[in-house]
């Protein structure tokens, strides 16, 4: 007999009934993993399953990661896609560059859109909106905010979406006097300030929470915009916060 086997220490295998509320409490608390990561968390609590066995199960049980609906980025048209003016450029003071993305919320069993800009600098969100649909008009009027309480950017940049590919966006970003830029397809990182906005909104705030309603979101935004604008260190600015580095430049 080999002598590791008697040191093995043999692990119990639950039965289907058992492995399928060990699957519905990990889902329960993180409903945007998928089979692999709730595999992984088993396999990390001494359960000895494979994700063919997960996957299987979750199909089952009609348990599915939530992921976004309809295509946030989809182009309207062509024509009015504008070229990157962030390459090489070295962003060095307030309302030089903002960025201006939309992310989904899912509350209710289905979406809400959570329109916002931020002021890539700093890392403030100079504005943001909640909005039923991918209405282009959102966004228009979430710059028309931050036009108001900040006076206008240099420089806004956006994905190919069909709400920053519009006639209304291209005129009303125009009319402003302010240079439009835009990411290349299939270029992600172009858009990564943003996206860490999103990231840290909902993996430190709203999926903490797990809002379910549109209107306990409506009163918890503003506090969650607020610590991240105001209380959140954030390591790219020395661990500042955003209006910590608005405060600073002000006084240079």
């Amino acid at each position: 007999m080999n002598r590791s086997n008697l040191y093995y220490k043999h692990r119990t295998r639950p039965g289907e009934s058992e492995l399928c509320q060990e699957i519905v409490e990990i889902y329960q608390h993180y409903p945007f993993y998928g089979y692999r990561r709730i595999t992984a968390i088993l396999n990390r609590q001494g359960v000895e399953v494979n994700k063919k066995r997960v996957h299987r199960l979750m199909q089952l049980m009609k348990l599915r990661a939530i992921y976004p609906g309809p295509n946030t980025s989809k182009r309207d048209h062509a024509d009015m896609v504008q070229p990157y003016l962030l390459k090489n450029l070295e962003i060095c003071r307030l309302h030089q560059v903002w960025q201006i993305d939309i992310t989904y919320l899912r509350v209710n069993g289905g979406f809400v859109y959570l329109i916002a800009i931020i002021d890539v600098y700093s890392r403030m969100v100079v504005s943001w909106r909640l909005s039923n649909d991918l209405c282009r008009f959102a966004c228009i009027d979430s710059l028309g905010d931050a036009i108001l309480i900040h006076g206008k950017a240099d420089i806004i940049n956006s994905d190919q979406g069909s709400q920053f590919t519009s006639d209304d966006w291209v005129k009303s970003v125009s009319d402003h006097g302010i240079k439009i830029s835009m990411t290349g397809r299939g270029r992600s990182n172009d858009n990564a300030y943003i996206e860490r906005l999103w990231r840290s909104l909902k993996q430190e705030g709203i999926y903490l929470h797990e809002y379910k309603t549109i209107k306990e979101l409506k009163k918890e935004l503003p506090n969650l915009i607020n610590w991240y604008n105001k209380e959140r260190p954030h390591q790219a600015r020395r661990f500042k916060t955003p209006v910590l580095t608005l405060s600073c430049q002000n006084h240079l």
